[in-house]
């Protein structure tokens, strides 16, 4: 596992036939060693070479840059669920060939269909192609990382096309879940069969963005997924099976002994289930251990849990080494490599097992607190409670009545019984959990950004539930303090920060003071969510900025105000403007020429130019100017020629450095000579989408911020940009999110 990890820190791996022939001489060099220590280092190499050799050959399958946005004919097969947001589809699509050097899957959008394409179903499309690439944020996800893991080595938009056809259909596993989930929309509803499909058949489609907030606030997120301990229910089915037909033939005994055939069984059921599933990383870790289980039981020997977890490990990052870039492989091992270290199974009678339940809830809610910090940037303190009574539950009632009901779906009316009843009992269990979430300390946030906190509040978590006898056990919660301990100093007075995020084609902006927080815009919005909920909030949660205390809508457009609900609702408190209050998706107040406050030493103004509202939405875009002691900031929204001209008269000089966000992302319209001779920027950043459709930052912009001396950035490029503004000295980039490269997965 060290040897795996420790490849994922670098920027560039070596080429993989290299790779490859070290590990080769690694593994082969273990029988000349005798010293265990030297073995071990060469265990670490070998799986690091092997590491480093998947990670370089899965880059190498990339599109290559030459053919980006270039359109193709490709025929190809749909695999897993494809998922429909509004009039758009995305699917994973398998190509029998690529116009390059490229190999694996390609991820698909149909943008306005309606079409409904289907797993299994072959289709002839024209695709243009690109790279994988996403935004780079503060706590953000990383979507060329999910790539990689994925093997998706393209995404594509379907190009308008009279040719573009369903070629047929051939029976796969992923059109059985699609099936089974249809069935459960028929016979209970999309709103009522949502959770019990994502429990059956993986199928998580029906989930909103409210029923994740939900999960993620009470912890129980694992209870909603396919997980292991699905796999287990199924496996008891099978070994219950084999037990009911011993029980009626008894000679099969002396044929075959009852255990040994029963856990052949479980682990059959167990397999077919986890393929019916989808065979995620909870899936896969269950079954190889229910594998190893299995087979040291035909050999006749006796295994440990540990030894179990650590065979199932060895074989998964042996197949798939780039697994441990997954965060379920660090929950899943982590959780059950917990419970194997604190809860003892040694009790006996129903009093010791209720004990021993509520100690394993307790300490995995403890002990994985640490680690969902870490890869989160949030965790939830009403886990414990919630998972008392979730989870029994789930486990007795809902899971076990939902497979029943999947073992006969093909008669619907008697799958319907068994549903209707996990239905009810889970829309029960789900109204608690939304009032649950809602409870204080449900969304508690910490930005951790280095290893070793995590690691010492997690062994703190061992310490405090290790058996009896081990001494000053209570003493383990002082490891958790790391966790707690400020991670930046607080800004002096007159000083301030501020981060143009990676939002896309799109604008929003953090600014930050010694004690206040303000956003300026908060991205766009796009089928299934939107800019507010994946970039600017776990942007906040990772910088540690815990309270909003006003939000400014620039202008009424999509990609700037799409976002801002979501900021808005979990942050009522903060004080709102909008360019175009009438087109805010929240009441606002106009952002009325002249307006000014100050917070801990910085002053804020709106230099906007009011006009009617009939006048062009770009036009009527609230413009901010933020003036700390060393520097001002501008915050322009989408203004054009016009307004600047409006502005020339009334923007007050400064005798300090300018930065300023681009006018409507870098377009020709904006950004006027005359302009950039009265505010002069040292930095100006625009904030664009990758190979845009609109050539945002246009060339003729970029040449008139170089001649005024301006240094340009671009989220697109650099990621997120992180700006500082001292109390003295000069105004300078802390950071580009994207630059330097520090991942190998990254462009």
């Amino acid at each position: 596992m060290a040897g795996c990890l420790s490849v994922q820190q670098l920027a560039v791996l070596p080429s993989w036939p290299v790779s490859f022939a070290v590990a080769a001489l690694a593994l082969a060099s273990l029988a000349a060693w005798r010293s265990s220590w030297w073995r071990y280092a060469a265990i670490f190499l070998a799986f690091a070479a092997w590491t480093a050799g998947q990670g370089e050959r899965a880059m190498q399958a990339r599109l290559p840059s030459a053919f980006e946005g270039h359109d193709a004919r490709i025929e190809g097969r749909i695999v897993e669920l494809p998922r429909r947001r509004g009039g758009d589809v995305t699917f994973v699509f398998v190509p029998d060939a690529m116009p390059s050097e490229a190999r694996g899957a390609v991820r698909v959008t149909w943008y306005r269909t309606h079409e409904t394409p289907r797993p299994c179903e072959r289709w002839s499309l024209s695709l243009r192609l690109r790279r994988p690439r996403g935004t780079v944020n503060p706590g953000g996800g990383d979507s060329e990382r999910v790539a990689l893991l994925r093997g998706i080595v393209a995404t594509a938009s379907v190009r308008a096309s009279a040719d573009n056809r369903r070629l047929g259909v051939a029976p796969c596993a992923d059109g059985w879940r699609d099936a089974i989930a249809r069935t459960f929309d028929n016979r209970l509803g999309p709103h009522d069969a949502r959770i019990l499909k994502a429990l059956t058949v993986g199928d998580t489609r029906g989930l909103d963005a409210g029923d994740w907030d939900v999960a993620r606030a009470t912890g129980t997120s694992h209870l909603i997924a396919i997980s292991g301990f699905h796999v287990g229910v199924a496996a008891g089915g099978g070994v219950l099976l084999v037990r009911l037909l011993y029980a009626l033939f008894p000679r099969l005994g002396s044929r075959l002994p009852r255990s040994l055939a029963a856990s052949v069984a479980g682990l059959v059921v167990a397999t077919g289930y986890g393929v019916l599933a989808g065979l995620g990383l909870p899936t896969v870790r269950s079954l190889l251990m229910a594998a190893s289980l299995v087979l040291i039981g035909i050999a006749r020997r006796r295994g440990r849990g540990a030894h179990l977890l650590a065979l199932a490990a060895l074989a998964m990052l042996a197949a798939d080494p780039l697994s441990v870039l997954s965060s379920g492989f660090w929950l899943s091992f982590a959780g059950v490599g917990f419970l194997m270290l604190c809860v003892s199974g040694d009790g006996r009678g129903w009093r010791a097992r209720v004990l021993a339940a509520l100690r394993a809830q307790a300490a995995m809610s403890v002990a994985l607190l640490p680690l969902s910090l870490y890869l989160f940037g949030s965790t939830s303190l009403v886990a414990f409670p919630a998972n008392l009574l979730a989870a029994p539950l789930v486990s007795v009632v809902v899971v076990p009545l939902a497979l029943i009901g999947c073992v006969f779906a093909a008669w619907p009316d008697i799958a319907t019984v068994p549903w209707r009843v996990a239905a009810d009992a889970m829309a029960w269990e789900w109204r608690v959990l939304e009032a649950m979430a809602e409870w204080p300390g449900s969304r508690i946030a910490a930005p951790v950004t280095t290893w070793w906190p995590v690691l010492l509040a997690t062994v703190g978590a061992a310490w405090l539930f290790v058996p009896r006898g081990v001494p000053l056990r209570l003493h383990g919660a002082a490891l958790f303090l790391p966790l707690l301990w400020p991670t930046r100093a607080a800004l002096p007075e007159g000083a301030f920060r501020a981060w143009v995020l990676d939002v896309g084609q799109g604008l929003a902006v953090l600014v930050h003071t010694r004690h206040h927080t303000l956003v300026y815009d908060a991205g766009p919005a796009y089928p299934g969510g939107d800019a507010g909920a994946g970039v600017v909030l776990p942007s906040l949660q990772a910088l540690g900025l815990d309270s909003v205390d006003a939000l400014v809508v620039s202008h009424g457009d999509n990609d700037h105000a799409g976002g801002a609900h979501t900021v808005a609702r979990r942050h009522p408190g903060a004080s709102r403007w909008a360019g175009e209050p009438e087109r805010s998706p929240l009441p606002s107040a106009p952002c009325t020429h002249g307006v000014t406050w100050r917070w801990d030493g910085v002053s804020f103004r709106f230099d906007t130019v009011e006009g009617p509202a009939g006048r062009k939405s770009n036009e009527r875009s609230c413009v901010l100017v933020v003036d700390g002691r060393a520097g001002r900031l501008l915050l322009t929204g989408d203004i054009g020629h016009a307004s600047e001209r409006r502005m020339l008269t009334d923007l007050p000089l400064s005798d300090r450095p300018t930065v300023s966000t681009m006018a409507h992302h870098g377009s020709r319209h904006s950004s006027g000579t005359a302009w950039l001779d009265r505010v002069r920027p040292m930095l100006a950043i625009a904030s664009a989408g990758w190979r845009n459709r609109f050539g945002h930052p246009h060339p003729d912009v970029l040449a008139r911020h170089r001649s005024v001396g301006a240094i340009v950035l671009v989220t697109a490029s650099s990621g997120a940009i992180a700006v500082d503004f001292p109390a003295d000295g000069m105004p300078f980039v802390s950071r580009e999110w994207r630059r330097p490269r520090d991942r190998y997965w990254r462009e």
